[in-house]
């Protein structure tokens, strides 16, 4: 007698931050949920964003209104559930001769503070950069600009504290499980990942630049109409004082970035550049680094060079191919497609951004709920993240309160635990006493007990996914502390 499959309501392949907010909304709802990630959670395009959570005040100049309004009222609800990964950033924009005239940016940001419904961000400010320390770092032509507020996000935790969510809801969450086969019945899609297979009614298709390979699976002339689109971003050595932010207006007409990263750098991005083959992992160019370097070298006032590159990373954005000419100019707004004729449901999920992430899985379950005869209505809008159980301006007050119950740690290491973990800190430090309850230190402090709870709690699984993604502590280590680390992983903590 054949033995039968696990059975779910809902199968999910792509463990980017859409997959993963469907999977947490809808394992929310009371559905059985699984979801198959091939790599890491977040580990291509959705740990590889400028890491905003942020309206896209360009957006306004491609008349992207109902994108705009929709990310904008979304920056606040998302505060609100992670005020541990997401916090307010102040962006400086300085008026520049030959660009954007002061009139039409003013529009603009006009337009950026009324549109979302704004109410924990402050407004838009005009600034003489004369006098003003946000005009310090910047050379002396410009001499007037404006300040407004959007949102930093620690973009791979908050991929992975709702995979850590969907898990505790009751979600099937299987990393390094890659989807190799789909059948589509009239009833039901039997989803293979090498020898295992399982049974699912409805199938979601979140595999972002892989969504057509997917599709492939599904159907032998399964396309979608995307267009992949690489951006890269550079890391310096701290370029200026100041936790301020700047967006300069490039000659070519796209803005550039530079934010205040990590403590000790500055994170600047980004590029767009068409990415032909989603198999081929995407880099920095050299030509891109230099793009990047140029346009902030024409307005700081102490210019970068090749030197001062500490770090690189691209990814690719899997956009929904609206056919504009040039890749800046395609739509950011996600497109849903259901399909039920032909046998069991499939909703592929197309474009997006981190910071609609919510809304779109939100509109996923309102198509998908009703084929799975779900009756639980929406919920996440006033649900926190795992960690985010306190005040939206309460980070300060529970960095102080880690320092004072940890006395013997560095208070840099404290704060570093509240900002990434939040409430749940005191679940990986529960029973330490002591320095010497932390286990081995391998620099920056990184301690083997923080390490153990990242693999048991939140699904790492190698050296890189602790380094780079859980946290940015690769920038901190030296090459040598990393590859102790490394080769520690691998004895100490490796899953079978």
């Amino acid at each position: 007698m054949l033995k039968a499959l696990p059975m779910y309501d809902l199968a999910i392949i792509g463990g980017g931050v859409n997959g993963c907010g469907i999977a947490r909304d809808a394992a929310g709802r009371g559905l059985r949920v699984l979801l198959l990630e091939k790599d890491d959670l977040a580990a291509h395009t959705s740990s590889a964003a400028t890491k905003l959570i942020h309206g896209g005040l360009r957006y306004l100049e491609q008349n992207e209104f109902r994108l705009v309004r929709k990310a904008l009222k979304e920056r606040e609800v998302l505060l609100r559930a992670a005020p541990h990964i997401i916090w307010p950033l102040r962006f400086v924009l300085p008026v520049d001769k030959g660009m954007r005239p002061a009139w039409l940016l003013r529009t603009g940001l006009f337009l950026y503070d009324h549109l979302g419904g704004r109410e924990l961000l402050p407004a838009t400010q005009t600034h003489d950069l004369r006098t003003s320390p946000l005009g310090a770092p910047l050379e002396d032509r410009l001499t007037r600009g404006f300040s407004y507020s959007d949102c930093w996000v620690e973009d791979s935790r908050l991929v992975v504290l709702n995979a850590v969510d969907a898990r505790e809801r009751g979600a099937d969450i299987r990393t390094r499980t890659a989807c190799t086969g789909l059948e589509r019945r009239v009833d039901r899609w039997v989803v293979s990942a090498g020898e295992q297979r399982f049974e699912a009614r409805a199938l979601v298709n979140a595999a972002g630049p892989w969504a057509d390979v997917v599709a492939g699976l599904a159907e032998p002339q399964g396309g979608h109409a995307l267009r992949l689109v690489k951006g890269s971003h550079i890391v310096v050595r701290k370029a200026y004082e100041g936790d301020q932010a700047y967006i300069f207006q490039n000659g070519d007409g796209r803005v550039i970035f530079a934010i205040p990263y990590e403590h000790d750098f500055t994170l600047i991005g980004t590029t767009d550049r068409p990415h032909e083959e989603p198999g081929v992992p995407p880099q920095a160019s050299e030509e891109e680094i230099t793009y990047l370097i140029d346009a902030v070298n024409d307005y700081l006032a102490q210019d970068l060079t090749r030197d001062d590159v500490v770090w690189t990373y691209s990814g690719v954005r899997p956009l929904y191919d609206d056919h504009e000419a040039d890749a800046s100019d395609v739509t950011r707004d996600y497109v849903l497609k259901l399909t039920e004729t032909g046998g069991a449901p499939i909703l592929s999920v197309l474009g997006g951004k981190l910071t609609t992430y919510r809304v779109l899985a939100q509109d996923a379950l309102g198509q998908l709920a009703p084929l799975l005869d779900c009756k639980a209505t929406q919920w996440t809008a006033d649900a926190v993240l795992p960690g985010g159980d306190f005040p939206v301006d309460g980070y300060k007050a529970l960095a102080d309160d880690y320092a004072r119950r940890w006395p013997w740690l560095d208070r840099a290491v404290s704060a570093r635990y509240a900002r990434l973990y939040g409430t749940r800190a005191t679940i990986f430090m529960n029973g330490a006493s002591g320095v010497q309850d932390m286990g081995r230190h391998f620099g920056a402090g990184l301690f083997a007990r923080e390490a153990r709870y990242l693999v048991t709690e939140e699904f790492a699984r190698s050296a890189d996914d602790i380094l780079w993604r859980r946290t940015k502590l690769g920038l901190h280590l030296s090459a040598e502390q990393r590859a102790k680390f490394a080769a520690w992983f691998d004895e100490a903590l490796k899953p079978d």
